[in-house]
């Protein structure tokens, strides 16, 4: 193989390093998995016997360029599990519970260190989501991708019961929404965010400014939550009626993907805590408040709606806060601006 190596693809490097694959994701496994991580395909034993009418449901995603972030810091097993939560979240938003997930890394050259940074990260995220990492694909690709640049996708399969699917159907005039905080950023607006960060304000990742709890890349790299749990919780205890995942379109394009066509969401501004780098972010990009609740999550990684009897409790339940309400419309978000103190 010293041909392809000249070219750039070092196949006996790729070996040595993906060996260690099957003694690292033994700790992220179900016992329906059947076989080994390596093969050809991933096996999984589908027996749902507590379920009706077993529901799969799939999706694929990736982390954007925060991956930039990940590269200034070297640091890279935060954007493993940033991937899996960011994955698991997009499932649960209707019920479903995650089964196995299968990651996709390509790169110039594969690099020992970052790969078992990012396949740690990967099995941690997996452990703590209930979910086996089945099996993956590294590329290197040489002429595609340049020097530390790489890329990151991951795809999870979940099952849920067909009667138990959260599709917002359900969902009236008078519901109440409640938004669960984000830590940051999470896995969108990262283009935005640098442009503003590094070019306009000209900060390093060492910087501290603007009433950030840590430097910049610390904050930049904060891990994207998994509310898995917490809607595990709150099911358990009150109907939920729909929920939306708050990724890349914010607010403002996520809430209505599962809103009936007869109504609206009224979000109420200054009705939960904006983080300090949101903060820096508005002020410095100087853009209208849709905008920047159409890029930014600004602070809400979740959104659950439920009638209004159940609200006092979900945000107890969820560690959230009441942000909005349900109105007559026609499946759109509007922000209602924040009440101004006498």
């Amino acid at each position: 193989m010293k041909a392809y190596a000249r070219a750039g693809v070092d196949v006996d490097l790729g070996n040595k390093v993906k060996a260690n694959i099957p003694k690292l994701v033994k700790s992220a496994n179900r016992p329906e998995v059947l076989g080994k991580v390596g093969g050809f395909g991933g096996l999984f034993l589908a027996k749902f016997p507590k379920m009706r009418e077993p529901v799969l449901v799939s999706s694929i995603d990736g982390v954007g360029t925060k991956l930039k972030i990940a590269v200034l810091m070297n640091r890279h097993d935060t954007i493993g599990e940033d991937l899996v939560n960011h994955c698991v979240n997009d499932i649960a938003v209707l019920g479903a519970e995650p089964l196995f997930f299968l990651d996709y890394m390509a790169a110039e050259r594969l690099e020992p260190y970052r790969f078992e940074q990012l396949i740690t990260g990967m099995i941690r995220g997996c452990k703590k989501a209930g979910c086996a990492l089945i099996g993956g694909e590294t590329a290197q690709m040489p002429g595609i991708y340049h020097g530390s640049d790489y890329d990151l996708v991951g795809t999870i399969v979940g099952v849920v019961d067909r009667p138990k699917i959260i599709d917002g159907k359900s969902i009236r005039p008078g519901d109440v929404i409640i938004g669960l905080p984000s830590s940051g950023l999470h896995t969108n607006g990262y283009s935005l965010a640098r442009e503003i960060l590094f070019n306009q304000l000209g900060c390093g990742i060492g910087s501290q400014t603007g009433g950030l709890r840590a430097p910049l890349g610390e904050e930049l790299l904060r891990t994207h939550i998994n509310y898995l749990p917490a809607i595990r919780k709150v099911r358990a205890k009150v109907t939920v009626k729909g929920i939306a995942h708050i990724t890349g379109g914010g607010l403002i394009d996520n809430i209505p993907r599962v809103l009936p066509d007869n109504v609206d969401a009224e979000i109420q501004l200054g009705s939960w805590t904006v983080l300090p780098l949101f903060k820096l972010l508005a002020d410095a990009a100087r853009i209208e408040d849709e905008e920047l609740h159409q890029v930014f999550n600004m602070g809400i990684g979740m959104v659950l709606i439920v009638a209004e009897k159940d609200a006092a409790k979900t945000a107890q339940l969820a560690k959230g806060k009441i942000i909005g309400r349900i109105v007559k419309g026609s499946r759109k978000v509007t922000l209602k601006p924040a009440t101004k103190s006498k």
